[in-house]
C-alpha cells in the first residue's frame, strides 16, 4: 500500500489541489458552507503565491535552488506550481473552519487570541505534515545548506527544514489580518449550522 501510495503521490498532490476548489465551490453552491469561504480560499492562494512562485521558479531557473525533486515531475513544474498554490487557499480554509469549531462562532468578525492561535496551529501542523509527506514519499525535499534555510531533522535521508515552519508563521499571522478586513456581507466562515 505504501508504494502505491508513493507512486502515486504526485497524481495524488495534483488532484486534491486541482479537485479543492471544485469542491469548495460546490459546498457554497449547494449552501454546505458560506460564500465567504469562496474569498478566503483565493486570498489564501494569493498568499500562497508569495512562496510558491520563488520555490519553483528560483528550483528551475537559476543557479540557487531551494527544493529539488526526488523524481521526475509527471507534468510541467507550472502545473505543480498552481496546484500547491490551490493547496494553500485550501489550507488556509480548513484553518478557519478549524477555528469555527474550537473558537465557536462568529469568527474574523473582530481580532481574538483564540482565532489567531488555531490559525497559526494549523499553519505549523500542515508545513510540517506536507514536508514530511513529501520526502518519505520521494517527492520532493528542501536542499540543506543555505544559512536561512535551516534543517530542523532528517526523514527517508531528507531534510526537514526551518523555512516553511517560518513561512507558515508569518502567513497564519497575514492571513488572519488581512481577513479580518474582508467584509462579512455572505455570513461568517466556516460550515453552516
Amino acid at each position: 500500500m505504501q508504494e502505491l501510495f508513493k507512486s502515486s503521490y504526485y497524481w495524488l498532490d495534483l488532484a486534491v489541489g486541482f479537485g479543492s476548489p471544485v469542491v469548495l465551490f460546490a459546498l457554497v453552491r449547494l449552501g454546505a458552507v458560506d460564500r465567504r469561504n469562496w474569498r478566503l480560499f483565493w486570498l489564501g492562494a494569493c498568499i500562497g503565491l508569495v512562496w510558491e512562485i520563488p520555490i519553483f521558479v528560483l528550483s528551475k531557473h537559476t543557479s540557487l535552488p531551494i527544493i529539488h525533486w526526488i523524481r521526475e515531475l509527471p507534468a510541467h513544474y507550472a502545473v505543480f506550481l498552481v496546484s500547491h498554490t490551490l493547496w494553500d487557499g485550501a489550507i488556509f480554509v480548513v484553518g478557519v473552519w478549524l477555528a469555527v469549531l474550537i473558537c465557536g462562532r462568529p469568527v474574523l468578525s473582530r481580532f481574538r487570541w483564540g482565532e489567531l492561535a488555531v490559525l497559526l496551529a494549523w499553519g505549523q501542523i500542515t508545513a510540517f505534515a506536507v514536508e514530511f509527506s513529501s520526502v518519505t514519499n520521494q517527492a520532493w525535499a528542501f536542499i540543506e545548506g543555505y544559512w536561512w534555510n535551516p534543517t530542523l531533522l532528517h526523514a527517508a535521508d531528507s531534510p526537514i527544514t526551518l523555512m516553511m515552519q517560518a513561512v507558515w508563521l508569518i502567513a497564519s499571522a497575514a492571513f488572519y489580518l488581512i481577513a479580518l478586513r474582508m467584509p462579512a456581507k455572505d455570513g461568517v466562515a466556516g460550515a453552516n449550522d
